[in-house]
């Protein structure tokens, strides 16, 4: 009775635990450039004593889906989507180089250039400083230009370029804020092959039907390690009271 109890107690928390990654998914289904984590039931053998075919399972995020979004035109200069491989680079929480596909840019009012979680986005020489501008472009190149405030369109003046870097994606690895980061730790140099699409943002790359389709199934299963649970608990009250009678 108690190896029932211990199984499905531990499904049920293994299955919670992949309700989370599923509705992190689905939290971020708008997020642009999100890539969705990826969770995966393993089978995991029992340690300590006793048969060695004894084996429970486990649920536990095993990566992020690399495939891209849907490229939507929004017409902000400042919103670019990366178009197909590549990364844009920013400064993550830890100040080291991380990469994000979120190109919802903004200047920030100390007229840094960030990203709409606010992280500062890098180039080849630091974190981009843009100074007062009548008007803001981003180029295929990641190249910013400005018409400096007070001059005519005429003028037009490139203060920064964005890191734009293609690491192998195997390479990486999630990290906080829905980041990536390479795995050794170093920085990643930049790879001028990669483009910009301007005016545009790549959407989040969860399927939205298949995480509620998910999330139902795993609800159901939930609720199947708790009826498995009480009817470990009835058939245990019934074995008591059986041997209560006998006696």
């Amino acid at each position: 009775m108690d190896r029932l109890v211990y199984v499905a107690m531990s499904g049920a928390k293994e299955t919670l635990r992949a309700q989370t990654t599923n509705s992190y998914n689905l939290a971020n289904v708008s997020s642009a450039g999100f890539r969705a984590d990826l969770s995966a039931f393993q089978s995991q053998q029992v340690q300590g004593a006793g048969l060695a075919s004894r084996a429970y399972a486990t649920n536990s995020t095993v990566g992020a889906d690399m495939g891209a979004g849907t490229i939507e035109q929004t017409g902000r200069n400042l919103d670019v989507a990366v178009q197909g491989p590549g990364w844009i680079a920013v400064q993550g929480p830890e100040g080291s180089e991380a990469y994000t596909r979120a190109g919802d840019l903004r200047v920030d009012p100390n007229g840094q250039l960030t990203t709409a979680a606010g992280y500062p986005v890098l180039s080849d020489s630091g974190p981009i400083a843009v100074p007062p501008y009548a008007s803001i472009s981003v180029g295929n190149d990641g190249s910013i230009s400005i018409v400096p405030l007070g001059q005519t369109p005429q003028t037009i003046a490139v203060c920064g370029r964005i890191k734009l870097v293609n690491p192998p994606v195997d390479s990486l690895e999630r990290t906080d804020g829905g980041l990536f980061r390479a795995r050794s730790g170093g920085d990643t140099p930049a790879d001028a092959t990669v483009q910009l699409v301007p005016g545009a943002l790549e959407s989040s790359n969860v399927n939205m039907a298949a995480a509620m389709t998910n999330m139902i199934e795993l609800a159901r299963s939930y609720d199947m390690q708790l009826k498995s649970m009480k009817a470990a608990e009835d058939n245990d009250a019934s074995s008591t009271k059986l041997l209560q009678t006998s006696s």
